[in-house]
This record gives C-alpha cells, sequence and structure tokens, in this order.
C-alpha cells in the first residue's frame, strides 16, 4: 500500500515535534528577582503642607506586606490603629487620627513590603510627609536591652518626648516613636531639632504611655540632642569573591546619637490583691497574692474545727502561703470553707481589710486516691499470687506505705558543696540521733560531726554540710523511723556513699574587678546561668572547687546591700541595679588556677554579652533568592548528561 503525500506530511510533523521535545521542554522562563519600586503615591513622597490621610503607595507589580502589626510603624503614634493593607499594585495606609499641625509623618515599612510572587523584599522603606512646610529629617538610634540579663529585647517601643516633664511619660502619647528588631536595634526618624527626653516601653495598652506596672519601660536621665554631620563609610570594590579592587569613601549623613543603650526593666508589684487559692490533693491548699507584705491573711474555718491541725507555709515575701492539714478528718472533707481576711490595695493606693470566702475542692479527689491505693494493692496481689504458683518467694502482708526521702547530690561531692534531703511533706518528727555521716579510715567507718537545718522557707527541706576532706570516701546513714511526716509515715533505712574528689579535680578563678565603687556581687556563669557567685572585697572575687568547663561572668551593683539584684522604679526615679557581663569566655581546666582582670566598663554595654549566650537572635535578614543562578546550573547539568 502506497501512502500518498497528504498523508505523509502528519507523519512528519509528529516526528518533527517528538524530536524537539527530546532537546528540552519551556521551563517558564527566568525568575522575577527584581524588587518592587514604588511608582508614585499621593501624596507624594516627602510633600508638605499636606492634609491627606488616606495614603497610597503604587508599585510596577503585585505586592504584600508581611507581618504589618509588628514591623509597620507610624510616627507620630497613632492612637487609633490606622488601616494598613495590600490591593494589588498598591499599599493603602489609612490614618484615623486627626493630623498634627507643622509635624512630619513617617511610615516605616522597614523590609515588610515583598513582591507578591517571588517574596522579593524592597528593603528597609520608610514613606515621609509633612503637614507643615518642611520635612524633619533627623535621626536617633540604639540599642534596647533587658536590664537583668543584657538580653537584646525585640518588639519594644521606643518614643521621644520633648515635653520633659517626668509626668509626660505616664501622661502624654509619645512624640515619636520606633520598634526595635530581633538586635534590640532601633532608630526614630523624622526628628525636629531640640531637646528630648527618650523612653522605651512594652506597651501592653497600646495607649504609647506608661500606665500599667506589668509594662516593661526604661528611662535615661540625660537630655537627648539630635543633630548631625557630613561623614563617610569605608566601601570594599570586589573584582570578584576573593579578590577586592579597591576601597571607596562613600559620603553620608551621619545622625546623632546612634550609640544609645536603654536598659528596661518590671517595676516590682506593689499593688496586693488576691490572685488565687487551690487545693491540688484534700490535704493541702495554698493561697496567692500579687505582691509581698509583711503580714500573714487571717482565716476562719467556716464548716470545720480548725483545732490547732493546720501547718503554715510562708514565702519570704509572704505572697505565696502553703497550708497543710495534718488532721485527716478535715482533709477527708470535700469543701471547707474558709472566711479570709488580709490586706489589699485599694482604689486610691492604700492598703485596706478585705474580706473574702473561700471554698476549697481538691483538685484529685479523695475517692480518687483510694481507689488508686486500692488499685495498686490488687496489683500486688495478684504479682504474689503469681510468685506462690511460681515456688518463688512471696509475702502475705501488703507492705506499708513509707515516708519517701530524696538526697542529693548522690556520688561525688563538692568540697564547698553541702547534701540537701527532702521530703513530700513536712515533718511531725526527726531524730538526729538516727542521721550518721561516717568517714572511712583505711577500712574502718569512724562517725563525724555534721550541720544539719532546714532550708530557708521550707518545711520539708533540709541541708547537711560536712567538713569534707578532699578525696576521702563518706557514707550518710539514715536509720530506720528515724523520721516521721505529718501523716504518720516514717522512712525506711537508707544509706548513701559520698566521695570528695581530689583538689586536682578543680580549677580556682580569682577576678579583679575594676571600674565600679560600692556592694558588688560577681556571678560565674554555666551558660547563663548562676553557677558559682561571690561578693568582691578589695577589688577581688575569688572561686574555688570550679569544675572543668566554659563559664561566663556577670556582676551586678548590689546597691541597697541585699545580696540580689534590684529592679527600678519610674516614679521614684531610681533605676534598676546595673549589670555587666566579661565579654568573653572562660575555658577552665582541672589544676589551673586563673587570675582574669575585669575592666567592667570598657566595653560598651551593647556589646558585653558574648554571643554563645543570647537567645534573641537577630532576624534573618530578607535577600533577593538568586533563583536564576540556581536555575542556570540546573540547566547546565542537564544538558551535561544529554
Amino acid at each position: 500500500m502506497k501512502l500518498s503525500t497528504k498523508h505523509l506530511l502528519p507523519l512528519f510533523l509528529v516526528l518533527f515535534l517528538a524530536a524537539c521535545a527530546k532537546v528540552g521542554s519551556p521551563d517558564g522562563g527566568p525568575y522575577d528577582e527584581t524588587p518592587p519600586t514604588l511608582l508614585k503615591s499621593t501624596p507624594l513622597e516627602n510633600a508638605v503642607n499636606n492634609k491627606i490621610k488616606k495614603i497610597i503607595l503604587e508599585f510596577d507589580e503585585y505586592v504584600k506586606i508581611e507581618n504589618a502589626s509588628e514591623k509597620v510603624v507610624v510616627s507620630p503614634p497613632q492612637i487609633e490603629q490606622p488601616e494598613i493593607a495590600a490591593k494589588g499594585r498598591k499599599i493603602e495606609v489609612e490614618l484615623f487620627d486627626t493630623l498634627k499641625e507643622n509635624t512630619t509623618y513617617s511610615i516605616d515599612f522597614s523590609d515588610a513590603i515583598v513582591d507578591n510572587n517571588e517574596g522579593n523584599p524592597m528593603g528597609n522603606f520608610a514613606f515621609t510627609f509633612s503637614t507643615g512646610e518642611s520635612i524633619d529629617t533627623l535621626e536617633v538610634a540604639g540599642t534596647v536591652l533587658n536590664a537583668e540579663d543584657l538580653e537584646p529585647i525585640k518588639g519594644i517601643l521606643v518614643g521621644l518626648y520633648s515635653d520633659l516633664e517626668d509626668s509626660a511619660f505616664v501622661k502624654k502619647p509619645f512624640e515619636r516613636v520606633a520598634r526595635t528588631n530581633g538586635s534590640g536595634k532601633f532608630i526614630i526618624k523624622g526628628i525636629a531639632p531640640g531637646n528630648y527626653h527618650i523612653f522605651a516601653l512594652q506597651d501592653v495598652d497600646q495607649n504609647y504611655a506608661f500606665n500599667q506596672k506589668s509594662e516593661k519601660i526604661a528611662f535615661l536621665d540625660d537630655i537627648i540632642v539630635p543633630s548631625s554631620k557630613p561623614d563617610f563609610r569605608m566601601d570594599t570594590i570586589w573584582t570578584d569573591s576573593i579578590h577586592f579592587d579597591s576601597i571607596r569613601q562613600i559620603p553620608y549623613t551621619h545622625f546623632l546619637p546612634d550609640d544609645i543603650v536603654l536598659t528596661a526593666f518590671l517595676e516590682e508589684q506593689t499593688d496586693r490583691y488576691f490572685m488565687k487559692s487551690e487545693r491540688p490533693v484534700p490535704e493541702r491548699f495554698s493561697i496567692v497574692f500579687s505582691s509581698k507584705s509583711d503580714t500573714l491573711p487571717k482565716l476562719r474555718s467556716l464548716n470545720f474545727d480548725w483545732n490547732n491541725s493546720i501547718i503554715i507555709e510562708e514565702n519570704p515575701t509572704k505572697d505565696t502561703i502553703q497550708y497543710w492539714i495534718a488532721d485527716t478528718l478535715i482533709s477527708h472533707q470535700d469543701t471547707l470553707s474558709i472566711e479570709m481576711t488580709y490586706y489589699a490595695t485599694d482604689t486610691l493606693g492604700n492598703l485596706a481589710l478585705t474580706t473574702d470566702t473561700l471554698s476549697l475542692t481538691p483538685r484529685k479527689t479523695l475517692e480518687k486516691i483510694l481507689k488508686e491505693k486500692q488499685q495498686k494493692l490488687e496489683d500486688w496481689q495478684k504479682e504474689q499470687r503469681r510468685k506462690e504458683r511460681r515456688g518463688q518467694p512471696f509475702d502475705s502482708i501488703p507492705p506499708v506505705d513509707k515516708l519517701p526521702v530524696r538526697i542529693t547530690p548522690s556520688g561525688n561531692v563538692d568540697p564547698d558543696a553541702s547534701v540537701k534531703i527532702e521530703f513530700e511533706e513536712p515533718l511531725a518528727r526527726l531524730d538526729t540521733f538516727g542521721i550518721h555521716l561516717m568517714l572511712k579510715n583505711d577500712t574502718v567507718w569512724n562517725e563525724v560531726p555534721y550541720y544539719f537545718d532546714l532550708q530557708p522557707g521550707k518545711l520539708y527541706k533540709y541541708e547537711l554540710i560536712g567538713e569534707w576532706r578532699p578525696e576521702q570516701e563518706y557514707k550518710l546513714v539514715l536509720d530506720s523511723a528515724c523520721i516521721e511526716g505529718i501523716y504518720g509515715t516514717v522512712n525506711d533505712p537508707q544509706e548513701l556513699s559520698l566521695k570528695i574528689p581530689s583538689m586536682d579535680s578543680y580549677s580556682a578563678l580569682f577576678v579583679n574587678i575594676k571600674g565600679l565603687e560600692g556592694p558588688v556581687i560577681v556571678q560565674l556563669l554555666n551558660k547563663d546561668l548562676p553557677y558559682k557567685e561571690a561578693a568582691v572585697q578589695n577589688g577581688h572575687a575569688d572561686f574555688y572547687f570550679i569544675k572543668p568547663g566554659t563559664y561566663y561572668l556577670r556582676c551586678f551593683e548590689d546597691s541597697n546591700n541585699d545580696g540580689k539584684w534590684t529592679t527600678g522604679d519610674y516614679a521614684s526615679k531610681l533605676h534598676p541595679e546595673r549589670v555587666f557581663y566579661y565579654p568573653g569566655e572562660l575555658d577552665l581546666k582541672a589544676k589551673f588556677d586563673i587570675t582574669q582582670d575585669w575592666n567592667v566598663l570598657q566595653t560598651t554595654l551593647d556589646k558585653q554579652k558574648p554571643e554563645a549566650i543570647i537567645t534573641q537572635k537577630p532576624d534573618k535578614e530578607k535577600s533577593i533568592k538568586n533563583r536564576n543562578a540556581e536555575r542556570e546550573r540546573e540547566r547546565n547539568r542537564n544538558r551535561n548528561n544529554d
């Protein structure tokens, strides 16, 4: 059979297209790697005498805004939150507050504007206009750190007041404002010449003023005077990724000050009010207040006989109180009704007597506890019957509940450490004649003296301090039933081996402190947690018996000499006690003693804390993805494979 030309032509076309498909298929073309460009705006960028409250920005491509609530900041701050939306190629910002006269407005988008398809960032972009005859262009910059540990604070507001009265911070919203980034850095833009006070504020109620103790704040006593000067920055010109061609001086306007450091803190809660009551188990309940007090609340039982059956455990500040019910007739009641009289802060800020009625029901009921005990007994009985059937030793008398005892540490004990002994309930009886600390001499165990007492603020935690000798072996022996809890359980006999390592197992550190006067506490840190601490005496802080490892140093001025860091108070213009970090790490090795000089003020505060222990990491910088280069590499690989 012969094929005609009209039959062959379609066949040739099919074969031709198939051959073309083997060469390569269209991949959609190159990716868009160009960031959005602003084409026009209403009003014009840097417009003066503007009265328009709805700002429209038009770009050369479709755009979107990422995390507008976190990144976009309008200055002066708006009490009624502006509406910000991306609509195709446009971004619309509608301001609802009345525009202030002769004021520069800036809408700082940071890096929130990206193109809709590839997410290419526009970069740090701010739109500015003025309601007056000119644009204010001054800027100030700096860092906000947490006062207690010098962690950078992300997302906190930083604002300025030209009103230099202290009351401005609590009565008026900021005049100019910015928000910190992931490194705690801020830049306040559009500032007019003048004198200012600067503050940081974690604005809980979004009114741009400090009026709640739950708001973290920072303030400086110094007056800020913004200024600028012409300056140069060095720019390196590279011929490729390895070799550079030259270094150029690039002129720019240097705005000052640009090194402000604010240390933010929470004020101590002084308003006292009842927060909550809890009864997790039938035999215990707790009462929690918002702040410390000099007195305990007075409780009066309403549906049971108190009869001296309650043991009170208070913390040092008397804001959290535990009540242990020693009488099982009371603890077995489903609900305890109690009248509580206590001091609370009234509407005038004064402490006044207040009375509440508490109804306390256990979270874990007696019925559930008894059911669990019965199940435990049945499981034990099954196990004994199983042992009996197998001809194994078994018990016929159920075990009696014992008082749990937890002893730490077990094994090695540092020469300057103590042994902690913890129970699950307060004790009704403690016979120290049944507690023995033994020292091994050759093969003979001799009893040695020790000091034994409650840990501060706890009714069931004790501390045993011995005169530990390096390279010696001790054992701690608890005789059976030498300790009894308030619910009648007693301890089992217990024996714990304790070994004191040799002096060669440790390092010592001697720190010479310069730059500070008055009481100072130095803390040796494991990561960012206190490992040991020492008060500075005659300019020195000494640390002994340090286990080998990498450590850091922190210190604080103990201005009130109470041995702990103290926060600030704005009404009293009291700053928090200053905290400093040694800007490096210390590698301490066994058998080596190190002397370290530390000039506390030599490094600026924002550069002191070592990067390795900073928890708040910088924001990930947005960049163009450079997908075309990867696309070209992929195409080359495909060509080589063909």
